[in-house]
Order: C-alpha cells, then sequence, then structure tokens
C-alpha cells in the first residue's frame, strides 16, 4: 500500500492517517525526524492493512467456516467433548502470536495471518487452542493432547521459522 506524507507546520504534536483512492495519507509535523517518520508510516501500513483483512474476514464469513473446522478438529481429536462460547479471527495479535484461549470466558481467537499458511499448520493451531480448555498450562498432560495432532512437530517448526523471519 503506498502512503503519501503530507506535513504541516501548523501540526505540532498530532498525527493523522486516512485512505483516499488506495493510497495513505499520512499527516506528520513537520518537525518529526526521519526516523519518527518511519515509525508512522509503519504504523499507518499496520493500521489500514488490519482493517482492510478484517473487512475480508467479513465478507468471507470466516468465523463461520473456522466454527466448522473447530467442531471437526473437536470431533477427531477430542472426541466432540470440549465446548467454547466463542471462536473467530482476529487481525489484532502481535507477530508472535497466532492464538490465545481465554479458558474462563471459553472464547479462542486465532490470527488471521494463519489463513495464508498451510492447512496444517492452521489446523495445529486450532488443536493447540482447543486443548487448552481442557488443560489451560503447557504441561505434559496439554502436550498428549497437542500431540494427538500428527503433524504437531513439523506445524511447530513452520512457526517457529515464521518467528525467525521476524
Amino acid at each position: 500500500m503506498d502512503v503519501k506524507i503530507i506535513r504541516s507546520r501548523k501540526r505540532k504534536k498530532t498525527i493523522n492517517a486516512k485512505e483516499v483512492d488506495g493510497v495513505i495519507q499520512l499527516y506528520l509535523p513537520m518537525g518529526l525526524s526521519r526516523e519518527g517518520e518511519c515509525k508512522y508510516v509503519q504504523w499507518a501500513k499496520n493500521r489500514f492493512g488490519a482493517q482492510r483483512r478484517k473487512n475480508e474476514l467479513g465478507a468471507d464469513n470466516a468465523d463461520a467456516v473456522l466454527e466448522l473446522r473447530a467442531r471437526e478438529l473437536n470431533k477427531r481429536y477430542f472426541g466432540g467433548k470440549l465446548s467454547w462460547v466463542q471462536i473467530g479471527y482476529t487481525t489484532e495479535q502481535n507477530a508472535h502470536t497466532f492464538g490465545i484461549c481465554n479458558t474462563a470466558k471459553k472464547t479462542i481467537r486465532i490470527s488471521d495471518r494463519l489463513r495464508e499458511m498451510p492447512k496444517f499448520v492452521h489446523d495445529y493451531v486450532v488443536v493447540h487452542e482447543l486443548a487448552h480448555l481442557k488443560v489451560p498450562r503447557h504441561g505434559p498432560e496439554f502436550w498428549k493432547l497437542v500431540n494427538r495432532f500428527p503433524k504437531t512437530e513439523r506445524a511447530r517448526g513452520y512457526l517457529m521459522a515464521i518467528l525467525m523471519g521476524d
């Protein structure tokens, strides 16, 4: 996504950004350093990229598809015994998190970045988070559940390699 920098002498501290015809217009103070500019360019790209991905998730009905996949994986690896209140994609997780399970609320959030990864990696993360519904911590009992998924080690290696590239 292209970014057009617009500096203003009147602007002292505030930063603003909007998208116009597919171009991010980033309004910056005149006195902001090049380092600061780079930081805000990245911020704007991340912000508008996340919004674009969020819109795509809605258009693709992605959460409903994820719910069905989670039910299939629950049946296959947990005998259909697990239950949750909500499972859905999020565009707001940090670069080192691919899924999170709130065991108290029984909600699971899966990073939308997984949609671009191989299916076995996506399924591994879902199985991993489903396992937290039964065992909250990463102890031996937890890993015993997760290792029912046959490509656990391969998927973990893939994710580690992704994180090394960040």
